[in-house]
């Protein structure tokens, strides 16, 4: 499902505090970058933050929910794959003092995985 471009809008208001925020289409949601990092994805309207073992507690403490993703072809079609991105918890639409703790949070986590894979190769 593609995201509509009333969806972005809002993403790119409520991520303003941030900073300037691109998002690109893929796979028929969305990736959302900061600088140089995809930080949050969209997909079917709902939006989702990059997490690592250092701030998944953040998510898990909220009672958010995990990205899976299902492929349709290949070897996992049709198999939920857990992803790295966890359901923005909504009452931080009504924080902004926290909302822009839990995105900084996430870009950390997104240049940390970054840096791990140049480590890797």
């Amino acid at each position: 499902m593609a995201v509509s471009s009333e969806y972005k809008a809002f993403v790119e208001e409520i991520f303003e505090p941030l900073g300037s925020v691109e998002i690109k289409h893929m796979f028929g949601g969305a990736g959302v970058y900061y600088r140089d990092v995809m930080f949050a994805l969209i997909s079917n309207e709902m939006l989702y933050l990059k997490a690592d073992a250092i701030n998944q507690e953040m998510f898990e403490e909220a009672g958010a929910d995990r990205f899976h993703f299902k492929p349709q072809s290949g070897k996992n079609a049709g198999k939920a794959i857990a992803m790295s991105f966890w359901e923005l918890p909504e009452e931080l639409l009504d924080d902004p003092d926290a909302l822009v703790n839990w995105l900084h949070a996430s870009v950390d986590a997104a240049y940390r995985a970054k840096v791990g894979k140049f480590k890797k190769a």
